[in-house]
């Protein structure tokens, strides 16, 4: 069973959260303190996680977040998508759904979210696990290779097919054919008058990661102070030396990699995910 809540964030933004859960587990749930809080990268959305979701709900209370601008959650025109909205944002989402301490699983933009939360509000959270999400800066280059990137999409797709073709075998950035990344992006599309578009604005999204490639983020992960486990794809965006070193930065860091899995680690390998983060998490909760 999956049930929708909807989450004031930030500034009044209404946020779509999702649990998951079969009744009687989410009563058992509601007694119990905290739980597990999942938070997409930039363009995601919360079904994103419905793999990890439905085994962590064996055990566990487990929701997942549709952050501003994505998925069913409000996308005001003026944002403000700053870094500050999103850890708000989530911290909202914490405090309401009763969540807290929580482990935060983020993936990309979402993992930089969730420790930038674990370094503000210790309080807050009792785990962390960084999914495949850098902490050195990217640059202006890298700002400019996403916008000529947004040009390229050939919108809209005549039908679902094609744009599980297009992001899974002929989109440039794809060096070899990947059904995962196709499914990934047909999950953010939606169908109108004149075929699918995604369901997020894409200048709404370089506005998000914007506030976050010019800056490096490592005086952030020396102040998360709660267990925290990295883990990188063996052919994701996160090198194997670059993850190392935030394992040492980080006060209780720990190490995993997926071999196989490129950027979406959880989608590309959702056995081999579970297998890597399953025992931190077991660590983390029985504590």
């Amino acid at each position: 069973m999956v049930r929708r809540i909807d989450v004031t964030g930030a500034g009044g933004v209404r946020l779509a959260a999702w649990e998951y859960a079969d009744p009687p587990k989410l009563r058992e749930a509601d007694a119990a303190p905290g739980g597990v809080l999942l938070l997409h990268g930039l363009m995601g959305r919360a079904s994103h996680w419905t793999g990890t979701a439905r085994w962590l709900a064996e055990r566990h209370r487990a929701v997942a977040l549709d952050q501003r601008g994505h998925g069913r959650s409000e996308k005001p025109a003026d944002g403000p998508y700053t870094r500050d909205a999103y850890v708000d944002d989530a911290e909202a989402a914490l405090v309401q759904l009763d969540l807290a301490p929580a482990v935060l699983i983020g993936h990309s933009m979402g993992a930089l979210t969730a420790w930038q939360l674990a370094a503000r509000r210790p309080d807050l959270v009792r785990g962390l696990i960084i999914c495949d999400m850098r902490a050195s800066a990217l640059g202006a280059a890298s700002q400019r290779e996403w916008e000529d990137w947004f040009k390229s999409w050939p919108v809209p797709f005549a039908t679902l097919a094609d744009v599980r073709k297009w992001f899974g075998e002929d989109d440039p950035w794809v060096e070899r054919p990947n059904p995962a990344r196709g499914e990934f992006f047909a999950e953010v599309m939606a169908e109108g008058p004149d075929g699918w578009r995604p369901v997020f604005d894409r200048a709404q999204m370089l506005s998000s990661r914007e506030t976050w490639v010019h800056d490096a983020h490592w005086e952030e992960l020396i102040q998360v102070r709660c267990p925290a486990l990295v883990v990188r794809g063996q052919d994701g965006e996160l090198g194997r030396a670059e993850s190392q070193e935030m394992v040492r930065v980080l006060p209780r860091g720990e190490y995993a990699e997926v071999a196989d899995a490129g950027h979406l680690v959880h989608y590309d390998q959702p056995e081999a995910w579970r297998a890597a983060v399953e025992p931190f998490l077991d660590g983390v909760l029985a504590r």
